[in-house]
């Protein structure tokens, strides 16, 4: 788990100068050209960079051993630092609305050398190798702050397109007020992405249900001595499931069967969900009037 917790930090690392460098370069060109809407785009990449030392503090909570006051972990740390990207994103939107209005009511027509949109558009291809890159190593590692972050990541990307083809329009003479409903477009984009993380992360939180009760019921009555189950739960995130359920069985196994029985139900759970599986299970005596009573 420490390896894995190491190996989060090491890409979020990388990916942090990365972002830093991009966001620079878009704020320089955006005040260069008075274009908002590239101004507003390098203010969202500069998030991207905060959200991944949101991201590095998190993992190191989250990568804390059980201890006396937390006895299921820390893992939540990352998925609560996931819902500050969330909130970063919704502040930010909010602030790109309030600058579009402004330039609504303030109209200027950008400058835009031909050399900035290809530094735009090298931008967005290291964007969509980072995302790529990110999301990949999040599903890999089962890791929740990767995930989230490759989201944010991923609406920078369209919006970066969105401000080049905003960029290229406007060289070509077409009106001014383009830039501002771009920027308009882009507010809307950070707010799809934070609602995105936020549905996620607040899943975990309130411990949504992770698996499908039918999926899990079927796994368990393949074992012969399950007569039935019921009352089954589960919670927590892709790398770490919690499931509790009720087991009618037979009444004269011994504890020493029903304890191997609960082990090899877990290492199949295990194994057919592709999960780090905690099974917790209540053993009831098995017979046909308690049956028709479940």
């Amino acid at each position: 788990m420490e390896n894995k917790y190491k190996q989060i930090s090491k890409i979020l690392w990388i990916i942090f100068f990365a972002n830093i460098s991009i966001a620079t370069l878009k704020i320089i060109f955006g005040a260069l050209t008075k274009t908002t809407s590239l101004i507003a785009d390098g203010y969202h990449s500069f998030t991207d960079g905060f959200s991944n030392i949101i991201g590095l503090i998190g993992i190191r909570f989250a990568s804390k051993p059980i201890d006396k006051e937390h006895p299921y972990g820390h893992k939540k740390f990352e998925t609560i630092a996931s819902l500050f990207i969330a909130g970063m994103l919704l502040l930010l939107s909010i602030k790109v609305v309030m600058d579009t209005f402004y330039r609504f009511l303030n109209p200027v027509t950008p400058q835009v050398p031909t050399i900035y949109i290809f530094a735009l558009m090298i931008t967005i291809g290291i964007n969509i190798l980072i995302s790529q890159y990110e999301y990949k190593k999040g599903i890999e590692l089962k890791s929740d702050i990767l995930k989230s972050d490759a989201i944010h990541t991923k609406s920078d990307i369209f919006v970066s397109i969105g401000v080049l083809f905003t960029l290229i329009f406007m060289k070509f003479g077409f009106s001014s007020i383009l830039d501002p409903l771009v920027s308009f477009g882009i507010a809307l984009v950070i707010l799809h992405a934070a609602y995105k993380i936020f549905s996620e992360t607040c899943g975990i939180l309130v411990d949504k249900r992770v698996i499908e009760e039918e999926t899990i019921k079927k796994i368990i009555l393949q074992f012969p001595q399950v007569n039935n189950v019921h009352k089954i739960r589960n919670r927590g995130k892709a790398d770490d499931v919690f499931i509790d359920m009720h087991i009618l069985t037979n009444p004269n196994m011994s504890i020493e069967e029903s304890h191997d029985m609960v082990h090899k139900m877990e290492k199949v759970l295990n194994k057919k969900l592709g999960k780090n599986v905690q099974l917790v299970v209540h053993l009831e005596p098995y017979n046909k009037y308690r049956e028709k009573k479940v």
